[in-house]
């Protein structure tokens, strides 16, 4: 665990997929086509938190969905990639504009798309449900299960390596 908070101490941006990582991976689709999800609130809790605390949040995600538009719109998430059936070059990209070494950034995934960034961030974490192959390529493996408060684990880790959760806890009070 020494090795993990050594390793969250450097992140500067947290990248979340989003089906299996922020929601438990369902995708229920109505009879008008509309695509529906669900979002654990303390997960948005967590990530609204880490924002606070100067660190920066992503979403990379194979599909593209107005309720994944809407939910990160209201929680001050702008760095948002939908459609991204190769996620690489969304990485990379976001590098760039934030000026960021892939040691700085923590990447969050539950399926193999998501490797290719895992393989090359500073902080790999598989989601506790993720597919076999994903949890023996992360660094850490949540406690919770995608859309069940894994996002917050994540969020806590972080902080926790940071020596910013105790400030976050004690504003609460």
């Amino acid at each position: 665990m020494q090795d993990i908070a050594a390793r969250a101490k450097q992140i500067k941006l947290v990248i979340f997929d989003v089906d299996g990582v922020l929601t438990d991976g369902s995708i229920i689709i109505g009879d008008d086509g509309e695509e529906y999800k669900a979002f654990h609130s303390r997960d948005g809790h967590g990530m609204k938190l880490l924002q606070y605390t100067g660190v920066d949040i992503a979403i990379i995600t194979g599909r593209t969905s107005r309720v994944v538009e809407h939910r990160m719109q209201s929680l001050g998430i702008n760095l948002v990639y939908q459609g991204q059936k190769v996620k690489l070059p969304a990485f990379e990209e976001l590098l760039k504009t934030l000026k960021l070494k892939p040691e700085q950034c923590a990447y969050v995934g539950d399926d193999w798309v998501d490797l290719s960034i895992m393989s090359r961030v500073g902080l790999a974490i598989a989601v506790q449900d993720a597919d076999a192959v994903v949890k023996k390529h992360a660094h850490w493996i949540t406690p919770s299960k995608g859309g069940k408060g894994a996002a917050r684990d994540v969020c806590e880790l972080i902080m926790e390596g940071q020596g910013t959760l105790q400030d976050q806890i004690e504003r609460h009070f």
